[in-house]
């Protein structure tokens, strides 16, 4: 079975989110599984994909209504991906430093979206499935369904995957001739809230569509940022399948981004190196527990809250607290200021490091995740990974991944996004801490947790197979 994953991100060449990350796991855990594997992203203007050495395997042109642009297929000779990488060479749209954030993003994606096209219909070796990953890629079922110019292409199924329902990539109908031609008694399975809607397209249009958590899919039915009703009625092809992490980079025995490595034996040991490098980095004391956020600063991200949770604790608790993180400006200067009224206990990195972070998941002792909205979330396990305490909100896969410890479990969870629930968690995982026998014998445990993509790799081979089967 030969499986093309469409994306905007693969890690480690271009990634933004989460989205980055499961593109360049997943694959490899599916190649493994004797699934022939391919990854197509545009060739962005970065260090790491300009050094690679490619061989140009196709070129054409597209057209988005008037303007036609030439483009080129590039195939990644190296091997140490695990999978087979295509790239996009397309100049005008494609071959810029950033993922998002232009204002052509509609002109960008369509055109990534039809150059893959394109490209497939003079292939010789085609697809047998045809992975689709958030609205960037959610027109393709559609065009392939509905355009004249790929009918060829009709009986590869598709399958969408949503990381993130609030964002949809919605346009004005005004944009509608960048659409090559196909009957327009059809231009419902377009729209949806009167523009046109490439995640809702995705949505009507593939064969299966998965969320990264079973209860991600869940919420979806009455929070999906106007798509509840979309969803719910196309549930029956719906399925939530738990994301995976990549158990090769993350590895506290073998990182070599950490300052010692460490498995079950000296755990002790090497989490305390790690935690005293975050504390002469940061001047906080050894001795407190260190409580650690690691993400966007987003609302979303429940970001807003830790500038009044950062005082809150630090007035009434002994405890330290590091942010790394980048996002919301104003959230941002929040944050700084704070550093101001607490400068022994509280520290912050506006940006993002990767070896910093994984330093703070071999150092810290909890993880808060206070998330508002959390489609699978990968930062928790991580954390389990590497022995860190994760504090979480139940929502999407946080509630598929941490069980609280009131329950026999090895996290603390809370049910709402506020300030007063996580100050309690954060009381909560002193008095855990306090506990030092229990404490260590629970961070021992969590190192044998296995959220590996294996059994999720499998599902999507299962998924995959029973599409084959439809055909």
């Amino acid at each position: 079975m030969k499986v093309l994953h469409t994306s905007l991100e693969c890690y480690p060449l271009a990634k933004v989110g989460g989205l980055g990350d499961v593109v360049g796991s997943l694959p490899k855990y599916l190649t493994d599984l004797d699934c022939v594997t391919e990854v197509i992203i545009p060739f962005f203007d970065n260090e790491k994909i300009n050094d690679l050495s490619c061989e140009e395997v196709y070129n054409g042109s597209l057209d988005l209504g008037k303007n036609t642009f030439d483009f080129s297929i590039k195939k990644v000779l190296s091997v140490d991906f695990g999978f087979q990488i295509y790239l996009v060479y397309q100049e005008e749209l494609l071959h810029r430093p950033n993922v998002y954030s232009y204002e052509d993003d509609t002109e960008r994606f369509l055109a990534f979206q039809l150059a893959v096209l394109n490209w497939l219909l003079d292939t010789e070796t085609k697809p047998d499935v045809i992975h689709c990953h958030d609205h960037h890629t959610g027109l393709i079922p559609f065009l392939i369904s509905q355009v004249n110019k790929y009918n060829s292409l009709i009986d590869i199924p598709t399958v969408l995957t949503i990381h993130n329902a609030q964002y949809q990539g919605q346009f004005s109908y005004d944009k509608l001739d960048y659409i090559p031609q196909f009957d327009l008694a059809n231009i419902g399975l377009l729209d949806w809230d009167h523009c046109i809607n490439p995640l809702a397209s995705g949505i009507k249009c593939a064969w299966r569509v998965t969320t990264v958590s079973p209860s991600y899919m869940d919420e979806l039915q009455h929070q999906a940022n106007g798509l509840e009703g979309l969803l719910s009625h196309e549930k029956a092809k719906c399925v939530g399948i738990l994301n995976g992490i990549d158990h090769d980079t993350w590895n506290p025995e073998t990182d070599p981004m950490v300052v010692k490595n460490y498995g079950t034996k000296n755990i002790i040991s090497g989490r305390k190196a790690n935690k005293e490098w975050l504390c002469q980095e940061f001047n906080f004391d050894l001795n407190k527990p260190l409580f650690a956020f690691i993400g966007r600063l987003v609302y979303e991200k429940g970001a807003d809250l830790l500038p009044a949770i950062i005082a809150e604790a630090l007035q009434h608790l002994d405890v330290n607290i590091l942010i790394l993180g980048s996002g919301n400006s104003e959230i941002e200067s929040r944050l700084l200021e704070v550093k101001q009224h607490f400068p022994n206990t509280y520290n912050t990195y506006i940006g993002y490091d990767e070896k910093l972070s994984h330093i703070i998941y071999a150092g810290a002792d909890f993880l808060i995740m206070p998330s508002r909205v959390e489609p699978c979330g990968l930062n928790q396990m991580y954390a389990l990974r590497y022995g860190l305490i994760p504090i979480v909100r139940r929502t999407g896969g946080l509630k598929d991944t941490v069980i609280d410890i009131g329950n026999k479990g090895f996290g603390i969870c809370l049910d709402r996004a506020n300030v007063e629930d996580v100050y309690y968690s954060i009381r909560r995982g002193v008095e855990f801490y306090n506990d030092q026998k229990f404490y260590r014998k629970t961070q021992k445990e969590i190192l044998k947790i296995d959220h590996s993509w294996n059994n999720s790799a499998k599902q999507y081979i299962e998924l995959y197979k029973s599409l084959k089967q439809l055909k």
